[in-house]
């Protein structure tokens, strides 16, 4: 069992998963590094094999109903965590307009130094809390609850209406940003 009590045991399953900031800190207003989950996203469904049947990028966070196809998926998703904080991180130290830039870059710097798995600094929280979709219900419920997280924090009044993620995929059956598979 993992350190949280939570593992990613059948291979083959279909898996619910959120990643969250470090103290929660909204990252993810800014386009720049929305880019940067999307594009990492992108590559992992490409060439790491990485199945996403949904998804939902939130200011802080990130949710996915994701598989592998002949693949590790813990490695995708370490992998992926790995690259995606690196980058961010760059982006926010090299970005001029960014007026959070110190602030943040304390947090994380602070969060990496309390954690002996990190060298300099921690972007994202360790646990992602993997569940295993085992029924169609409980499917449905991870599903139902992705989309409806931007309408549950306010920031639009329909799922379909938020551009950051698979509810327009779901709702409208038109293209999202990402391509999906469907459950």
């Amino acid at each position: 069992m993992s350190e949280f009590g939570y593992k990613i045991r059948n291979k083959e399953g279909i898996y619910f998963i959120t990643f969250a900031v470090v103290e929660w800190i909204d990252v993810f207003s800014r386009r720049d590094y929305q880019d940067i989950i999307i594009d990492s996203l992108k590559f992992c469904q490409k060439e790491k094999g990485l199945i996403i049947y949904a998804w939902c990028l939130m200011t802080n966070h990130v949710h996915l109903i994701i598989a592998a196809k002949d693949s590790d998926l813990s490695e995708i998703l370490r992998d992926f965590k790995k690259f995606t904080s690196i980058t961010i991180i760059k982006a926010i130290e090299s970005n001029t307009k960014e007026s959070r830039k110190n602030w943040m870059l304390k947090i994380f710097k602070e969060a990496g130094t309390k954690n002996s798995k990190n060298v300099n600094f921690q972007f994202w929280r360790q646990e992602n809390h993997p569940k295993e979709l085992y029924s169609e219900k409980f499917m449905n419920e991870k599903l139902d609850y992705i989309h409806n997280n931007p309408v549950e924090t306010g920031i639009v009044d329909s799922p379909e209406n938020y551009l950051l993620s698979s509810a327009k995929n779901y709702l409208l059956n038109e293209e999202g940003l990402i391509d999906i598979d469907y459950l």
